[in-house]
């Protein structure tokens, strides 16, 4: 533990899973001496407890029961423009991370991670202000060379665009068919590539693709 660490840092944990709550607040006490912690298990929660409370970390997961948190990270920097933002998602790193990082977030952090990465992350985010794990820097350093990079959508046509909008709108390949003219296993074969180029496994990972990159 070093000098920096003194300082009672205050944490704000967002998410709406006590578990994860807890389980961070662990992690946290571990690294620092007298944290101060400070709980939102919503989007309208973290906004309102940042309204009233100045806080140092904000701990921030990318997706709770009202709303994706991308679209509240300006708003969050308006309010608290010093305040360091950690995402810590299940979203993929790939797909998710320039995406937040853009937004506003100071570092991308996954809740499949290993208990040391979790610690080196906070601690980063607590001393150097950012923390971005080695793929995500990867895809920074690529970014800046090829903007193309932070919306992975860009990899599909036009008419895979068209067909992932309706599967995320709850179409099914049948209506799919219907709606745009094709045979069922044409619209099969558009999923396939679709999933392939994004590299998922399931339409879940789709309609969290499209909520977040989907600009028509």
């Amino acid at each position: 533990m070093n000098e920096n660490n003194n300082k009672n840092i205050k944490f704000l944990l967002a998410d709406d899973h006590l578990i994860v709550r807890q389980g961070i607040q662990f992690i946290i006490e571990e690294c620092f001496e007298n944290p101060e912690f400070f709980y939102a298990s919503s989007i309208l929660k973290t906004v309102e407890l940042l309204q009233k409370q100045t806080i140092d970390i904000l701990i921030l997961d990318a997706q709770f029961p009202d709303g994706i948190s991308l679209s509240v990270i300006p708003e969050i920097r308006k309010i608290q423009p010093e305040i360091k933002i950690l995402i810590f998602t299940s979203f993929e790193e790939e797909n998710f991370s320039l995406k937040f990082i853009k937004a506003g977030a100071n570092g991308y952090l996954s809740k499949l991670g290993e208990e040391n990465e979790i610690k080196l992350a906070i601690e980063n985010i607590a001393e150097k202000g950012e923390y971005y794990p080695p793929f995500t820097q990867k895809l920074l350093e690529l970014s800046k060379h090829n903007p193309l990079l932070e919306n992975p959508l860009n990899l599909l046509s036009e008419r895979e665009i068209q067909i992932a909008n309706l599967y995320a709108k709850g179409y099914g390949n049948l209506e799919i068919s219907n709606e745009l003219s094709l045979k069922q296993n044409t619209v099969s074969t558009f999923k396939k590539r679709i999933f392939e180029k994004l590299n998922i496994a399931s339409l879940v990972d789709l309609i969290e693709l499209m909520k977040i990159h989907y600009n028509p």
